[in-house]
């Protein structure tokens, strides 16, 4: 069976990379607010969350297939927001679902800005959002 028939598509090391790229800021930023005792708590909330979103996604996948009921897009991405970004990027890729909707992917997109944002944001002590503050202040 080929990927057009299954509908499966195959995650590359490029993808892989980018990935673990992504990862990096909020890991070590995850690492510094919760001390490594509390570590464990947040990867085990971003598997969590991120199994949750795949598992939307391919049952989505499934849906749109079938022609039924489908998942708002809507809480696909509050399930991206919460941490399952990473899910959703494997989904994507694996399942080819929501990779070429211009729209979504660009919701999508910043939803991954934000949770790098913050994760830089706080490593650096709240800069940019301290001087975002004081620009609207003045």
């Amino acid at each position: 069976m080929d990927k057009s028939t299954t509908g499966a598509g195959r995650i590359g090391s490029v993808h892989l990379a980018v990935l673990v790229a992504l990862l990096v800021a909020p890991g070590i930023a995850g690492v510094r607010f919760t001390g490594k005792s509390g570590i464990w708590l947040l990867v085990g909330w971003t598997a969590l969350a991120s199994g949750l979103t795949y598992l939307f996604y391919g049952i989505d996948k499934r849906r749109a297939r079938a022609g039924g009921w489908r998942e708002p897009e809507a809480m696909l991405h509050l399930c991206e927001l919460a941490g399952g970004w990473p899910g959703a990027f494997l989904a994507q890729q694996r399942l080819r679902h929501k990779c070429s909707k211009l729209g979504y992917q660009f919701v999508f997109w910043f939803i991954v800005a934000v949770h790098q944002f913050v994760a830089v944001d706080y490593l650096l002590g709240w800069r940019m959002i301290r001087a975002l503050i004081a620009a609207v202040k003045n």
